[in-house]
């Protein structure tokens, strides 16, 4: 049983349908479309890049090379991104949300053998932040990488 989350955008030549696996996902998703020149398929491009958590980071601590990384996305887009989203996404962010998210080390180890294996790095990321927030922190290393490798 799968619950898929949408987003319906409707527009003269066409209805577009865009599906999330989460609340979290399709919330980053319509605060992305509403920042004036990012669409549905940048937006969708951003996400398929990086974790919501880790662009929630990026725009909080400003971190404009990161977000220039995805394709579609310039140094003029990604200080429009960071301007117009700071300010919505801290308001929804508690401190520590994030924090042992990214200082863990064993996401870190799984991280690096998943991507020497050959995975793409955003969705290993995707993948391991999932399983982190369904298994907590403390799961062992061998055991994060696999149930990563059932989910990819």
């Amino acid at each position: 049983r799968v619950r898929l989350l949408t987003h319906l955008i409707v527009r003269e030549d066409a209805h577009l349908l865009y599906g999330f696996f989460t609340e979290e996902e399709r919330r980053i998703f319509r605060l992305l479309i509403s920042v004036s020149g990012i669409g549905s398929n940048t937006a969708r491009m951003i996400l398929s890049s990086m974790a919501p958590q880790e662009l929630i980071l990026a725009i909080l601590a400003g971190n404009e090379p990161l977000l220039k990384k995805v394709k579609g996305i310039g140094a003029k887009t990604a200080q429009r991104l960071i301007l117009e989203l700071k300010d919505k996404v801290s308001k929804d962010v508690r401190p520590g949300d994030f924090g042992s998210l990214y200082n863990n080390t064993n996401r870190e180890e799984a991280l690096s053998a998943l991507v020497i294996l050959g995975f793409a790095r955003p969705a290993v990321e995707k993948a391991l932040d999932g399983l982190l927030r369904e298994h907590g922190m403390a799961i062992p290393v061998e055991q994060l990488i696999r149930l990563a490798l059932k989910v990819l």
